[in-house]
C-alpha cells in the first residue's frame, strides 16, 4: 500500500492531505492560512507546518510515506522542483528552490507542479475528465489558474512556461491585474474580483453589510434572490462566459471543467458560466465541447499532486 501526501498551495489557503493509493481515500485532510500576502518566508513555514501535520498522522499510525506532492501556482521547472515566479498572488513567490526545501525540513522527496496542472492530472487520473483527451481547466479562485490536456497529455507550453489562461486579456484599457498587466481574465472573474464588485455593489444601493462579505455570503444571498447578489453573479458568468469562450474557440476541447472552492456552490454555478459561453463560443468549435465543475470539487489539486507523486515513486 502505498501512501502520499498532497497539498494545493493557494492565495488565501494551504490545502493539505494523505491519499492512499488503492482507493484515492483520505487519511487525514486540514486547511491552514498561506500567509501569501506576508512573504515567501511565511509561506514555505506554513507549507512546512502542514508536511509535518502529516508526517506525525503517519508516525502515529505505523505507515510510511512516499513523499509531497505540491501544486503551486506560478511557473515551475517540474524536474528541479524550482518555482521561477508568475505566482502574483504569492508575495515573494519566485525563484523558490521548493524541492530542496522541502527535503531538508522534512527529509522527504517532493514532486513540484502548478496548482492548475495539478488540478487537472487530479480530474485526468481520478475525475470528471477521466478518459478524455483534451481538456481544458479553470480553477476559480484568489487568482485563476489554466491547464490543458491535449492528446491526452499535460501541456504546459515550451520549458512549462505557458498555459496562464487566467492572463488573457478581455479588455485592453482595463482594470490593472497583479500580473502587471491589464484587463485580464483573472482581473474581472477570480472570486476575488468577483467579492470586490459586490461590495462596490452593495455600496452603491446604500446597502450596509456587517457581517464579512465571503463567497459563502454571496451565494447565500444570490439563492434567496438579493438583487445585488444577483446583478453581481451574473457580472461574473458573463465575464469567466467570454474567457470559457475564447478557450473552446482556440482548442475545442472535449470538456472545459471549472474547478475552485466557488465552483462547489452548486449546478447553477456552472449552468451560469455555460450558458454564457455557448452563446459567445463557435457553434461549429463547440460542438463537441461540455463545461462541467470539477468531480473532485476543490480536492482536485490535492489529490493530483499526490497523484504526481505515486505516479513517480
Amino acid at each position: 500500500m502505498k501512501y502520499a501526501i498532497g497539498i494545493d498551495l493557494g492565495g488565501t489557503f494551504i490545502k493539505y492531505g494523505i491519499i492512499k493509493e488503492e482507493d484515492s481515500s483520505f487519511l487525514i485532510e486540514g486547511k491552514m492560512p498561506s500567509m501569501a500576502d506576508i512573504s515567501a518566508d511565511k509561506i514555505i513555514e506554513q507549507l512546512i507546518k502542514s508536511i509535518n501535520i502529516c508526517i506525525d498522522y503517519s508516525k502515529s499510525h505505523d505507515f510510511d510515506l512516499c513523499g509531497v506532492g505540491v501544486g503551486t501556482p506560478g511557473i515551475v521547472d517540474e524536474k528541479r522542483g524550482i518555482v521561477f515566479g508568475g505566482a502574483d498572488n504569492l508575495k515573494g513567490w519566485s525563484d523558490i528552490h521548493l524541492s530542496e526545501i522541502i527535503k531538508k525540513e522534512t527529509g522527504l522527496n517532493s514532486y513540484i507542479g502548478n496548482d492548475a496542472n495539478m488540478m487537472a492530472f487530479g480530474e485526468v487520473i481520478f475525475g470528471a475528465a477521466r478518459g478524455l483527451t483534451d481538456v481544458v481547466f479553470l480553477t476559480i479562485g484568489t487568482g485563476i489558474g489554466g491547464g490543458l490536456i491535449l492528446n491526452g497529455k499535460l501541456y504546459g507550453g515550451y520549458d512549462n512556461r505557458g498555459t496562464e489562461l487566467g492572463h488573457i486579456p478581455l479588455n485592453i484599457e482595463g482594470v490593472d491585474c497583479n500580473c502587471g498587466g491589464r484587463g485580464c481574465l483573472e482581473a474581472y472573474a477570480s472570486t476575488s474580483a468577483l467579492l470586490k464588485q459586490y461590495k462596490y455593489n452593495l455600496n452603491e444601493s446604500g446597502i450596509d453589510v456587517r457581517e464579512e462579505i465571503t463567497g459563502e455570503l454571496l451565494i447565500k444571498n444570490y439563492l434567496s434572490g438579493e438583487s445585488c447578489a444577483i446583478k453581481t453573479m451574473c457580472s461574473h458568468w458573463h465575464y469567466l462566459g467570454h474567457g470559457v469562450a475564447a478557450f473552446i474557440n482556440i482548442f475545442s476541447p472535449q470538456a472545459v471543467v471549472i474547478g475552485g472552492g466557488i465552483s462547489d456552490a452548486g449546478e447553477f454555478y456552472i449552468d451560469g458560466i455555460r450558458k454564457e459561453a455557448f452563446n459567445i463560443a463557435l457553434p461549429d468549435c463547440s460542438v463537441n465541447t461540455r463545461v462541467v465543475g470539477a468531480a473532485l470539487g476543490n480536492k482536485a489539486a490535492i489529490l493530483g499532486a499526490a497523484a504526481n507523486v505515486l505516479e513517480n515513486y
